[in-house]
C-alpha cells in the first residue's frame, strides 16, 4: 500500500469522525430544552395561585429567567415592595447561574446549624443573592433551563410560592 493510499484512507477516517462527532453535537444542540414564555407564564401563574391561597403574606415580585440569566417574565403585584423587584431578579440569575437553591448558595457561603460555610467568599461574588425564595429550573431529565426568584414576603414564603409554581409544571418540565 503506498502512502498515498495510506494518507487517503487516515483522511477519510478523520473526514468520518468529524461528520458523526459534528452530528453528535448537533443532535446535543438540538435537543437542548429552552424555558419557553408560555412555561414561564404558567410557572408564574402557579406562584399567584398558591399566593391567592394565604392571608398574612406580603405581596411579591416574581422573576422567571433562562439558562443565561436573561429575563423571561417579570411580575409584580400591586403594592409590593420596589426593592423586592432587585431581589427577585437577583434569587432568579443565582438559581439560573448554579443548579442550587438561593438558600443553598446561602448556606454554602455563610454554613448552617452553627456550622461555618464551605465557601464563604461566594457571597461577595456580585449578582449572587445568598438567601431562600430562588430556585433552579430544571427538566425531568436533569436539563438546567432557568431560575425563579420570588421576593416581598418572607424568605421562606417566597420560597414556597416558586416552588409552587414549579410544582404547577411538574409534568411539563
Amino acid at each position: 500500500m503506498s502512502l498515498k493510499s495510506i494518507l487517503s484512507a487516515a483522511a477519510a477516517v478523520v473526514m468520518g469522525l468529524a461528520i458523526t462527532v459534528g452530528a453528535h453535537a448537533d443532535h446535543h444542540a438540538k435537543s437542548k430544552r429552552v424555558l419557553t414564555l408560555d412555561l414561564a407564564k404558567k410557572i408564574a401563574d402557579g406562584c399567584e395561585a398558591h399566593f391567592a391561597k394565604q392571608t398574612d403574606w406580603r405581596t411579591l415580585n416574581i422573576a422567571i429567567v433562562d439558562d443565561g440569566g436573561n429575563l423571561k417574565l417579570f411580575r409584580r403585584m400591586d403594592n409590593s415592595f420596589l426593592i423586592s423587584i432587585d431581589i427577585a431578579l437577583l434569587k432568579a440569575g443565582t438559581s439560573s447561574g448554579l443548579p442550587f437553591s438561593s438558600r443553598l448558595v446561602g448556606e454554602i457561603a455563610y454554613g448552617k446549624d452553627g456550622q461555618p460555610g464551605r465557601v464563604p467568599g461566594l457571597a461577595e461574588v456580585p449578582g449572587l443573592a445568598a438567601f431562600p425564595g430562588g430556585l433552579p429550573i430544571i427538566t425531568s431529565d436533569g436539563q438546567h433551563i432557568g431560575g425563579i426568584g420570588v421576593s416581598g414576603a418572607t424568605g421562606d414564603q417566597d420560597e414556597e410560592c416558586a416552588q409552587a409554581g414549579l410544582d404547577a409544571v411538574k409534568g411539563m418540565l
